[in-house]
């Protein structure tokens, strides 16, 4: 299969042609960036995909927002189906979510911190918050972690740090990543060749993302909050019953 594979990987004539416009006005490494995304997927199909939102995992700095659009893009000019471009996305999410999950396992935390502090755009805040998150939240912010910048990918390295159940780790990572790889990769497939647009308003629909995971999350906490409160009225009377007994 490698040998029946291009020596260059060069991309076919008429995807430059869609952006050729974009690139003579501003060259930028995001250009080519997502020449070469587009490439990738072209020639490695489906499973293209996969590797790509993998390798997005393992290096935050990388968009996201950027490869499921274009993603879905390739699947509407017929070089896959978007049925295969999602699950492909959602395996890559979940290969990337496990290799970061058995780091956090192996390594702990002071390690890791170490570790982000030498990496380019990441900072060791950014692990400690996620840590302090995952602490608080458990399951929940597994699942809605993966919806949220940044924390997509950290979540998977207190999980393991924590020694979070393998298990149910993977049916919230697989459960999160599908939903959001889902929104995104079907908005490149009805965009099309417009695909730059979702990137241009990836920032704002983020930021909604979040909105709504924190209402969510606050939402969970005030309702646990309620049933606590409306429990503690009955405990004195327990308490004191066998007080007033031995009186």
């Amino acid at each position: 299969m490698l040998g029946s594979m291009p020596v260059s990987l060069v991309a076919p004539t008429r995807i430059p042609a869609l952006s050729m416009e974009a690139a003579a006005q501003s060259p930028s490494l995001t250009d080519r960036f997502t020449e070469w995304v587009v490439t990738v997927m072209e020639v490695v199909g489906a499973p293209g995909v996969g590797l790509l939102v993998a390798l997005e995992n393992l290096f935050p700095p990388i968009p996201s927002e950027l490869i499921l659009p274009l993603a879905g893009f390739t699947a509407s000019l017929g070089e896959m189906s978007l049925v295969s471009a999602i699950a492909w996305a959602t395996i890559g999410s979940v290969v990337g979510a496990l290799a970061l999950y058995w780091v956090g396992r192996a390594f702990g935390h002071q390690r890791i911190s170490r570790w982000a502090a030498k990496l380019p755009l990441v900072d060791p805040d950014d692990v400690d918050r996620t840590v302090t998150w995952f602490v608080r939240h458990g399951g929940k912010a597994v699942f809605f972690g993966r919806m949220i910048p940044i924390f997509r990918s950290l979540i998977s390295i207190p999980a393991g740090i924590e020694r979070m159940s393998q298990s149910w780790f993977l049916l919230l990572t697989m459960a999160g990543s599908l939903i959001w790889n889902t929104v995104f990769v079907v908005l490149g497939f009805w965009v099309g060749e417009n695909y730059a647009v979702i990137e241009e308003y990836a920032g704002w629909f983020q930021r909604i993302v979040i909105v709504v995971v924190v209402a969510a999350v606050t939402w969970w906490i005030v309702r646990r909050v309620r049933r606590n409160r409306a429990r503690r009225p009955g405990q004195p009377g327990q308490d004191s019953g066998p007080a007033a007994s031995d009186a």
